[in-house]
């Protein structure tokens, strides 16, 4: 049923997205926002517990059912003191929301000499669990005069529990904020194989390769570690393992297949089955075999450094290897310029397009949005142009 409705509607919507909206003084064109979505981190230690409980209480990512308010906030409280400890120990917070600002401040300075028939770009960050939260972003935008924008995605790869859930909220928070439906919205929603994206992290890979001995180099393993998800997110039909294994693919492709490699996951949390096989259990093996002559772990599934890079990775895992010095971590994208460029090319594209979303998105809210709350029937009610049907 939901492939088949609001068709006409969908097509109406995206070939009014290029019509220019003027701001009310002086006839101005109102800016583009272009919105990176991500979960976030908590930017300093005492935010841990509020990031904790937003994480915990959203049943799109970690479904715990009936009593999901009241387990979020016993295993807040729970986890609080070990995580913050985790934060003081990389920092003092995550270094997420300095990046994600970073990159999107690029991506519009790119956009402005590249794409000027939709000039200026202004850059908004909005996360689904910490500063600066979505609600946040879109009351800003709303004091901005943003009259159209692009809620870009920054999970290279769709799942309907990260991207499916950042796109809920923005539904929920647009009708709670905008109700007048004054910002017109199209998405970014995946970018698995995106050239910059793929580029940038074959370069991190060779770069870390250089660090092994010439004679082992071409036998050192090459392991991409994934954030996990639970298997009864997994076994909706969700998108995401399948397109985090196009990724790695087409890296590996990149690199003509010179090293043998591994998808792996990380980050599990509970005791329901997640995806696997988990990446400490996968290193802790082979690590300890004679014959393996080193590992170079790549943080595919995330675009910058966070608790999962520069703690899980950096700190704990090292610390239960029997030989550590045979693990390395390939760099995060962070601010590679390449991959920047990347991003900036795929909003180019995707302005030009007139797209209002990928034609995966339909079949992953069917698949994923089964059990989800307060949230649309078709993406068609969130993106275009509904200015006119209020």
């Amino acid at each position: 049923m939901l492939l088949s409705t609001s068709r006409i509607n969908v097509l109406r919507k995206s070939s009014n997205w290029f019509r220019c909206s003027l701001s009310t003084s002086g006839g101005a064109r109102s800016p583009t926002g272009i919105v990176f979505m991500n979960m976030g981190g908590p930017s300093k230690t005492k935010d841990t517990y509020d990031f904790l409980l937003r994480l915990f209480s959203d049943q799109d990512l970690i479904p715990l059912g009936y009593f999901q308010n009241s387990l979020a906030k016993f295993i807040a409280r729970r986890r609080t003191p070990s995580i913050e400890k985790n934060y003081d120990d990389i920092g003092g917070g995550s270094p997420i929301r300095y990046w994600s600002e970073y990159q999107c401040k690029k991506v519009c300075e790119i956009l402005d000499k590249t794409n000027p028939e939709t000039a200026p770009h202004k850059p908004y960050v909005a996360f689904r669990y910490a500063n600066p939260l979505t609600e946040h972003t879109l009351k800003q935008m709303m004091d901005d005069g943003i009259k159209r924008a692009v809620a870009f995605s920054q999970y290279p790869q769709f799942s309907y529990s990260t991207s499916g859930s950042s796109m809920n909220e923005l539904y929920r928070k647009t009708l709670e904020l905008d109700s007048k439906r004054s910002i017109n919205w199209s998405f970014i929603d995946r970018w698995p194989k995106q050239k910059g994206f793929i580029n940038a992290f074959s370069k991190h890979i060779n770069d870390k390769l250089q660090e092994f001995p010439e004679q082992d180099r071409d036998k050192v393993i090459v392991m991409f570690s994934a954030h996990s998800l639970p298997m009864e997110i997994v076994n909706r039909g969700d998108s995401y393992p399948a397109e985090v294994a196009s990724t790695v693919y087409a890296i590996m492709e990149n690199l003509k297949f010179k090293n043998p490699y591994r998808l792996v996951w990380q980050s599990q949390v509970g005791p329901k089955p997640w995806l696997g096989g988990q990446t400490a259990k996968i290193v802790e093996k082979l690590e300890k075999n004679e014959d393996v002559k080193g590992i170079v772990l790549v943080p595919v599934a995330f675009t910058s450094d966070h608790i999962e890079t520069l703690h899980e990775l950096d700190i704990e895992l090292q610390e239960e290897c029997t030989n550590p010095e045979k693990v390395k971590r390939a760099e995060s994208l962070n601010g590679n310029e390449e991959f920047i460029e990347g991003l900036a090319d795929l909003v180019q594209d995707h302005l030009k397009s007139g797209q209002l979303y990928s034609n995966q998105l339909e079949l992953d809210c069917i698949l994923g949005g089964e059990k989800a709350t307060g949230t649309f029937k078709h993406p068609s009610e969130l993106f275009g142009d509904h200015s006119k049907s209020q």
